[in-house]
């Protein structure tokens, strides 16, 4: 059970809970009258004491995977992060492309090819990422969340010099102490939240593409994970969530791991159990719960209203990531 802290005042509860339970365009499920009264009821009751323990904290997600590409997730998570907003929480979205890039790298008879779980980035795969996840992908999330009646905002690292980035020296793994030339592949030098801030402080939801810039303005293509790491511990994020195309992590018989510690991780990587994209989302997920991130939890992006069920109720799926 939550340990709840201390009570907000009555009147922001009861706006909460008014928010929440006249939010149609947001939660259809609630509106419809085949959802019997008493079921409503019990819905609306689960998620209070969570509304209330939330509320004014930062929840950081990475939105990636089958989420970001079938039309029934995508109105969904719109609905949803709305949702989070109006109930008094700070949602930041920070959002990944990989199947968008593929197909427009297809398009001008390009293969995306991957290293550690990193895209090898040359100077003409880096125009089309930055056009498709600071224009189409991003615009797409942006636009949706407007359209139900939030307040999106879309950012790259050059806004107020959010992702400051230098070029990232990949070590090989079967030459120590070399490294691997994987183009214009950045890792954060600095994370400046400012912009961020300001605009939680004016009601606006941000939705954060993971591209860095150097101090000369070269762009960098930056793992989307390793910058939802970056920006939770930035913003000392209550949670940090993780949304993926599988149940969570996996162990080597294909089930699914509900909890795992900094040790178990280490052994997993050792192993090989953790591989290929895994790597940096994991390595992301635990720096993030070292860093403070309250709460680190890989879930089901596949699973409609996957967000609000780790958020707003007690039902645990996915995989949490423990820094102990």
């Amino acid at each position: 059970m939550t340990n709840l802290p201390p009570e907000l005042p009555s009147d922001s509860l009861t706006d909460a809970a008014s928010d929440l339970a006249t939010a149609t365009p947001i939660v259809s499920e609630l509106a419809t009258d085949s959802i019997p009264a008493h079921i409503k009821a019990e819905i609306l009751a689960e998620a209070l004491p969570y509304i209330r323990k939330f509320h004014g904290k930062t929840i950081v997600v990475k939105y990636g995977g089958n989420a970001m590409t079938e039309e029934r997730l995508k109105h969904g998570f719109a609905r949803d992060v709305i949702l989070l907003k109006l109930v008094g929480m700070n949602p930041v979205v920070v959002h990944g492309g990989g199947p968008q890039i593929d197909s427009a790298l297809r398009k001008i008879g390009k293969q995306g090819t991957f290293v550690q779980g990193m895209r090898i980035t040359d100077e003409e795969t880096m125009e089309v990422v930055e056009w498709v996840l600071g224009g189409e992908v991003q615009q797409d999330i942006v636009m949706l969340i407007n359209h139900y009646g939030g307040q999106a905002v879309g950012l790259t690292g050059k806004d107020g010099g959010l992702i400051r980035a230098r070029r990232f020296e990949m070590p090989d793994r079967e030459n120590p102490g070399k490294f691997l030339d994987i183009g214009f592949v950045g890792e954060i030098d600095a994370i400046n939240p400012a912009v961020v801030k300001a605009l939680q402080d004016d009601a606006f939801i941000p939705i954060i593409s993971p591209i860095g810039f150097g101090v000369d303005g070269q762009a960098y293509n930056i793992n989307a994970d390793v910058v939802a790491g970056k920006i939770a511990e930035i913003l000392k994020a209550e949670k940090l969530i993780m949304m993926t195309n599988i149940p969570g992590v996996l162990d080597k018989e294909g089930n699914l791991v509900t909890d795992l510690s900094a040790r178990e991780i280490d052994e997993m990587f050792a192993d090989g159990t953790i591989s290929g994209g895994m790597l940096p989302k994991i390595s992301s997920a635990l720096d993030a719960a070292k860093s403070g991130v309250n709460t680190v939890h890989i879930i089901d992006g596949r699973i409609e209203h996957s967000l609000l069920l780790e958020v707003l109720t007690e039902q645990a799926f996915g995989t949490m990531i423990r820094s102990h």
